[in-house]
C-alpha cells in the first residue's frame, strides 16, 4: 500500500499529475488541460478538478477560465515534480543495469514507484552506484542469473 497523503505529500495520483505537468512545462514550455488529459487518457473535467485542488493545496498557479500559457508549478510544486523524476530515473537507471528492457522498465516503474519509501529509492540508487563501479559484479550477477533462469 503506498503511503498515505499528507499535507506535504501528495497522493499517487497527484503526483502523476504533478509530474505530467512538469514534462509538459519541459517540453512545450507550457501544460494545459487538453495536454494534460491527453497525454494521461482521462477526461479534462477530471484533469481540471485535480488542478483545482493542486492550486489549493499550493502546488500549481492556476486560474480558471485563464487564456494564457496554462498551468505552471510553484516552488512547492517544482520541489515535488523533481524528486519524482529522480525517482523514476534511479529506479529505470537500476532497471536498466539489470538488463530488462525498456517496456518492462516503463511498466514496473509506473507500478511500483509511488510504493517506495525514500530511503528504499536511496538505497537502490546505491546499488545501482555500486554496480556501475564494479562492472565485475555486475556481470558476475548477470551470468548467475542467467544460469538460474536457464540451468
Amino acid at each position: 500500500m503506498p503511503p498515505a497523503a499528507t499535507p506535504s505529500r501528495p497522493t499517487q495520483s497527484a503526483e502523476d499529475y504533478l509530474e505530467r505537468i512538469h514534462e509538459l512545462m519541459e517540453e512545450k514550455q507550457c501544460a494545459r488541460v487538453a495536454d494534460i488529459a491527453s497525454s494521461l487518457n482521462v477526461s479534462q473535467a477530471s484533469v481540471t478538478s485535480m488542478v483545482q485542488k493542486l492550486a489549493e493545496q499550493g502546488y500549481l498557479n492556476y486560474q480558471k477560465y485563464r487564456r494564457g500559457p496554462g498551468l505552471s508549478l510553484t516552488k512547492k510544486g517544482l520541489v515535488v515534480a523533481r524528486r519524482i523524476r529522480q525517482r523514476h530515473a534511479t529506479l529505470s537507471r537500476f532497471f536498466s543495469l539489470l538488463g530488462l528492457d525498456p517496456a518492462t522498465q516503463q511498466a514496473d516503474i509506473e507500478g511500483i514507484e509511488h510504493h517506495l519509501s525514500p530511503d528504499t529509492v536511496a538505497c537502490l540508487a546505491d546499488l545501482a552506484e555500486f554496480f556501475e563501479h564494479n562492472p565485475a559484479v555486475l556481470e558476475q550477477f548477470s551470468k548467475s542469473r542467467a544460469r538460474v533462469q536457464n540451468p
